[in-house]
């Protein structure tokens, strides 16, 4: 019978492959879940999951690491989060050529909540990413928002309606600006009461008779100004659901501001459809983002 080498042993053998799975644990690049607020959000009705907003954080390896970081808004006409296909996807995209992403799990019509609730989660959550830019790996004055559909509302609030923070402010977070870089708009939800609204979107924010001073307000077309960051559309011809003007429209402003701004309608496809993957000619769009940011030297 053949000896058995001692070091061979079941034992050593079990306790190799727990030793190897672990460092494989170790060192994934696994998303986490942080809270806006740990000890409880403005506004919160409760304790529950849907009370409590924040971000699920994806970070690249630290060797392709470029400094720039993005907090991304799924879309869902404010009353869903497609957190798939228009967060968690979008955020490995940029994980792969080393943008670090935010998705953000903000709250909306079906979790209770209304205006101003999502705007205040968007900017705590730039905030907050800018407070913490060293610990995530990016740079304070290199923080974006992306947003798609109803999320592009979101984002495009976020690019309007913004402050240099609260110096005196007892939480260090609210210290520092909620004013995006850079804005990524992706078939958004953008002008209120005009013919081509997403009403939807503008009832799940805003409730069935809103005050027209706060239509106004929320119509974020109508709130550009020149101090409103550098901004990336894009917008598909067959979009019924949220019609391409919505980005012309603030495209035109963003013109008119003499703010630096990029806009794409492509021909094919319908609404909602994240990175557009095998849509003729749609399906161009991330590159066209990629090659804006690189232009921005948001990739160096």
């Amino acid at each position: 019978m053949a000896k058995q080498s001692r070091f061979w042993t079941p034992n050593v053998f079990v306790a190799i492959c727990v030793l190897v799975l672990t460092t494989r644990s170790v060192n994934a690049e696994e998303p986490q879940k942080i809270l806006l607020w740990p000890e409880g959000a403005p506004l919160a009705k409760g304790d529950r999951p849907e009370d409590k907003p924040g971000l699920i954080v994806y970070l690249p390896p630290a060797e392709r690491a470029v400094g720039t970081g993005v907090v991304v808004c799924p879309g869902g006409g404010y009353g869903a989060l497609a957190m798939d296909h228009e967060g968690h996807q979008i955020a490995q995209w940029f994980n792969s050529f080393g943008v670090a992403a935010f998705i953000l799990d903000y709250r909306h019509r079906n979790k209770g909540y209304m205006h101003p609730a999502p705007m205040l989660d968007v900017q705590r959550a730039i905030r907050l990413v800018r407070a913490r830019a060293d610990q995530f790996g990016v740079k304070p004055d290199r923080i974006g928002v992306m947003g798609f559909s109803a999320g592009g509302h979101l984002a495009s609030t976020a690019a309007t309606h913004f402050d240099a923070g609260a110096p005196d402010a007892p939480d260090p977070i609210d210290r520092v600006s909620c004013r995006p870089d850079f804005a990524i708009l992706c078939y958004a939800v953008i002008a209120f009461d005009e013919p081509f609204t997403h009403r939807g979107s503008m009832r799940n924010l805003l409730g069935d008779n809103p005050d027209p001073e706060l239509v106004k307000s929320l119509s974020n077309e109508k709130q550009v100004t020149p101090q409103t960051p550098p901004t990336f559309l894009f917008h598909t011809n067959e979009d019924t659901g949220v019609p391409p003007e919505n980005s012309v429209a603030f495209y035109m402003a963003l013109r008119k501001a003499g703010v630096p701004a990029e806009l794409h309608i492509f021909e094919k496809g319908r609404h909602g459809l994240g990175l557009a993957a095998g849509v003729p000619g749609t399906e161009l769009w991330p590159e066209c983002l990629k090659a804006w940011l690189k232009v921005r030297g948001l990739l160096d």
